[in-house]
């Protein structure tokens, strides 16, 4: 194991290039994830309904149980005629490049949107390792980068941040905070910044939601804005709320007024905010203090 890590910290070509394949490997799955996810807390919500509005006294013996339904069962098919997905069928990127996007049984058209997050998280995986290089703390970040990408695709379909990925992200970036530096694996931020930052970016955004139904009467985001800002706090410290969320309202102001202004979206049909959080924090992860030296220094902060 020590050889192997030896090798790819003293090559960076093969260690980009191993990055890329895990990186493509990884979005093929996260294509399950963002599918499946959200199905699955559909099913869950249903059977939990269930068992409030029917007792078990009033439910029918013969009732067959549930099919099992998670992120490895049932095989993936096409969902038009229901032909098993093969292996060669799955390879990532180069499999939809040869099929020409149709499916290999009835010809119905694949969604680009599969090589499109596949190609995605291997560009970003990439980017991480190029940044980063060979060590440890590479991989916390890689483990980041690919759960805010799960987490934008899922939100920008459902404008749902499931709690599975938002609250694991958190209580995984307190804890990898208490690892000693020597590890190789903590996270550039002390625990005392992680805690604060935690609390901090929930609450704050907890804050801007309750004042905002005061005034309005509306529900300006969800809970799961509050979770992922909190998350991001966790791993990347107090300091970098304020240029993620500049980041993320910026970005979001920008995108929604243009789409606004193209007719591609109603003014009053909600948008999702957590792929601009999402995106803002990954900066963040990798130039968020270039950004606040840089932010400083043009604003005279530094002197």
């Amino acid at each position: 194991m020590d050889s192997l890590w030896l090798l790819l910290s003293s090559s960076p070509p093969l260690w980009l290039g191993v990055n890329a394949v895990l990186g493509l490997l990884v979005g093929s799955f996260l294509n399950v994830v963002i599918h499946r996810l959200p199905v699955m807390m559909e099913r869950q919500w249903q059977q939990q309904a269930q068992q409030i509005l029917q007792p078990d006294s009033q439910r029918s013996v013969d009732q067959p149980p549930a099919e099992r339904y998670n992120l490895m069962v049932p095989r993936s098919a096409c969902p038009q005629c229901s032909a098993p997905i093969t292996a060669w069928q799955n390879i990532p990127v180069l499999s939809y490049l040869l099929l020409k996007g149709r499916c290999a049984s009835c010809s119905t058209r694949i969604s680009p949107r599969y090589p499109l997050v596949e190609a995605l998280t291997a560009v970003l995986c990439v980017t991480v390792a190029w940044h980063f290089g060979a060590t440890w703390y590479c991989l916390a970040a890689l483990v980041l980068t690919w759960s805010l990408i799960a987490l934008t695709f899922i939100d920008l379909d459902h404008q749902l941040l499931p709690d599975s990925i938002t609250l694991t992200l958190l209580w995984v970036g307190l804890l990898v905070s208490l690892l000693p530096a020597s590890s190789g694996l903590s996270l550039p931020v002390s625990p005392r910044d992680a805690i604060i930052g935690a609390a901090a970016g929930y609450l704050s955004l907890w804050s801007v939601y309750q004042g905002f139904k005061v005034l309005t009467g509306k529900e300006g985001m969800g809970y799961g804005d509050f979770k992922l800002f909190a998350a991001l706090g966790a791993w990347l410290g107090w300091q970098m709320l304020l240029p993620i969320i500049l980041l993320a309202a910026l970005a979001g102001a920008v995108i929604g007024m243009t789409l606004i202004g193209l007719r591609l979206r109603d003014r009053e049909q909600p948008m999702p905010f957590g792929p601009y959080l999402a995106a803002a924090g990954w900066i963040a992860l990798l130039w968020g203090e270039q950004l606040v030296s840089a932010y400083l220094r043009f604003s005279g902060l530094d002197a």
